[in-house]
């Protein structure tokens, strides 16, 4: 009979622990996850965009991007979340225009020609304004019809040599940007 009365003594101080309330455990909260999104999540001529395409030809970091449409027209807007500027934009537009007609109508005064870029491009840089530094453009007539231009606006503070070094990665970038896609 002791060696029940033992037996028993020793199950109850073995469940005697168990029988108490968990104490509830502090767990540090989690650290936000950053989650990166594609530009071509946005739709629109957003779809012709990648962020770490545009990094890797251009040197520029974005993270946000917004997409609009207006009849023939497909715009894209990239910036980084924390700067309005640096701004990258990309338009495309239906055209029925060949490339005489880009060549009287489109191609801007003073722009240089681009080579091996759709039918006909152009490369140009474009003057600060009161609000916006100097601006990089790459304008092409795409092989499918379509007329697209990319534009990368600087900061107040820069100058029209950093718009013209820009206005070369664009050229770059622009090969990349196939609109048919779109």
């Amino acid at each position: 009979m002791h060696g029940r009365i033992w037996l028993v003594g020793v199950a109850v101080a073995l469940t005697a622990g168990c029988a108490k309330e968990a104490q509830p455990v502090a767990v540090p909260a989690a650290e936000p996850v950053t989650v990166e999104v594609a530009a071509a999540s946005s739709g629109g001529a957003c779809r012709l965009l990648d962020f770490t395409v545009i990094a890797k030809h251009t040197g520029g970091r974005f993270d946000v991007a917004a997409a609009s449409e207006r009849g023939d027209t497909h715009t894209c807007v990239v910036r980084a979340e924390q700067a309005v500027l640096p701004e990258l934009t990309l338009t495309v537009t239906e055209t029925s225009i060949d490339v005489s007609a880009f060549s009287a109508d489109v191609l801007p005064d003073g722009s240089k020609k681009v080579p091996k870029l759709g039918q006909i491009a152009y490369r140009r840089t474009l003057p600060k304004t009161a609000k916006l530094g100097p601006a990089g453009e790459v304008g092409w007539l795409a092989t499918e019809g379509r007329l697209a231009t990319l534009r990368w606006t600087c900061p107040p503070g820069a100058d029209k040599a950093a718009a013209e070094k820009v206005a070369g990665r664009l050229v770059i970038l622009a090969k990349t940007v196939d609109t048919r896609r779109l």
